[in-house]
């Protein structure tokens, strides 16, 4: 009953007229007169002052009318999710990240995720940044993990994760995995290794070359395993940052901060997913992401 009343009363304020308000809830003018002065006697206060045939609002009604607005738009929502949710036999995601990004941590996410929500089935992909922002705009996948690199879209949820200082992977052999910092300037006469296809190399180079800094050379691997092993060859240095669980390297790599002009780099990676499409799994899908990556990476710096 409270909810109805709550419409009604709305109605009224809105319309500022007890008959409109009658002819949009479909129900008769004297009918909703004695819903809000039902409501009015179950809270002990006047909403309205009526003066004649017009009406006010006292200093109760405004309030309650600006905090029952919220609530029955939090309430319609939750409804259409939970009618969504139970109309769908079988509830999907499919997640998008980075190819330099281990993915250890979505791993741990999906293994936690699926234990609170048996019903739904994961599909991962990865992909260079450009190439998750276009499966965002298809609508191919439902979320992706990515660092940013345009201003945030009003279009999106743009859910910050972490923003971790950027490191590199060098052979033991090369004479720059004696410094515990290096600087960009270090690195200029050895090869920067990116992961991307063929056809997102100009895009990385960009990135890399404009915004971190890297102005040297670049070569290619198609994943991560095929970049450290070019690594541990001694072929170049593997820009990478700690986004929750990172492996150790191996042996006979370093892994070093770099800076820039004195400066740790840093990137904000970021759960990217259309508002549009928001919906239940996707936001805590989210906020479990979110909460496993702080973790770790604060057990990582403990």
């Amino acid at each position: 009953m409270l909810l109805r009343q709550m419409r009604y009363f709305i109605s009224v304020v809105e319309n500022n007229s007890f008959t409109e308000a009658a002819e949009q809830e479909f129900v008769s003018q004297s009918a909703i007169s004695q819903q809000i002065q039902s409501l009015e006697n179950e809270l002990g206060t006047e909403l309205l002052k009526r003066q004649h045939r017009k009406f006010r609002l006292t200093a109760a009604g405004e309030y309650f009318y600006r905090e029952s607005r919220q609530l029955l738009s939090q309430i319609d929502r939750m409804m259409a999710e939970t009618r969504r949710i139970g109309n769908d036999d079988e509830a999907h995601l499919e997640i998008g990240y980075l190819q330099i990004y281990g993915g250890q941590v979505l791993h741990q996410v999906i293994a936690q995720f699926s234990e609170i929500y048996p019903e739904v089935t994961i599909d991962l992909i990865n992909g260079t940044h450009e190439e998750l922002y276009q499966e965002l705009l298809q609508k191919s996948v439902n979320l992706v993990l990515s660092d940013q690199r345009r201003a945030f879209s009003p279009d999106y949820v743009n859910f910050e994760l972490i923003q971790p200082t950027t490191s590199v992977e060098i052979s033991s052999r090369n004479p720059l995995s004696k410094k515990t910092i290096l600087d960009v300037n270090d690195l200029i006469d050895t090869p920067c290794i990116l992961i991307t296809s063929k056809d997102q190399r100009q895009h990385e180079e960009a990135f890399y070359k404009d915004t971190l800094g890297f102005s040297n050379n670049f070569i290619y691997a198609e994943n991560l395993d095929e970049a450290r092993l070019m690594v541990a060859g001694n072929r170049g240095f593997l820009p990478i940052e700690n986004v929750g669980i990172l492996a150790d390297p191996i042996a006979t790599t370093k892994r070093i901060p770099v800076q820039k002009e004195e400066t740790p780099i840093t990137r904000k990676y970021c759960a990217f997913w259309k508002k549009t499409e928001t919906n239940y799994y996707i936001e805590e899908f989210a906020e479990l992401l979110k909460k496993i990556i702080r973790d770790q990476t604060e057990k990582n710096l403990s």
